[in-house]
């Protein structure tokens, strides 16, 4: 059983930058993609940002430039850093964890974290 636990929301006002990360535990392959996703009220899940097991990266292009994501594999831990943060980027922020590779043959989500940024 996977595991992916998130922490690093709160409270922050526009330009404020947050750093969220995700624990990943359990039994997976090390081919694999961790992401962050979000969500907000009455909207869809949305991909924010990808990262391979190699390093290779994808952003959505409303948070390319203020927003790096970054894993450390040896501690099955990934890394989202936002900066410049706008009031339209609160929501609950997921992580997810995929494989092999860019397959979903195996695909865990964590609970959410929450963030709001105030103007």
């Amino acid at each position: 059983q996977v595991q992916l636990v998130e922490s690093g929301g709160g409270l922050v006002q526009a330009g404020e930058s947050l750093r969220l990360s995700c624990a990943a535990s359990g039994s997976f392959f090390s081919n694999n993609v961790m992401g962050w996703y979000r969500q907000a009220p009455g909207k869809q899940r949305d991909l924010v940002a990808t990262i391979h097991s190699s390093g290779t990266t994808k952003y959505a292009d409303s948070v390319k430039g203020r927003f790096t994501i970054s894993r450390d594999n040896a501690k099955n831990m990934a890394y989202l850093q936002m900066n410049s943060l706008k009031p339209e980027d609160t929501a609950d922020y997921y992580c997810n964890l995929r494989g092999p590779g860019w397959t979903a043959v195996y695909d865990y989500w964590g609970q959410g974290t929450q963030v709001t940024v105030s103007s």
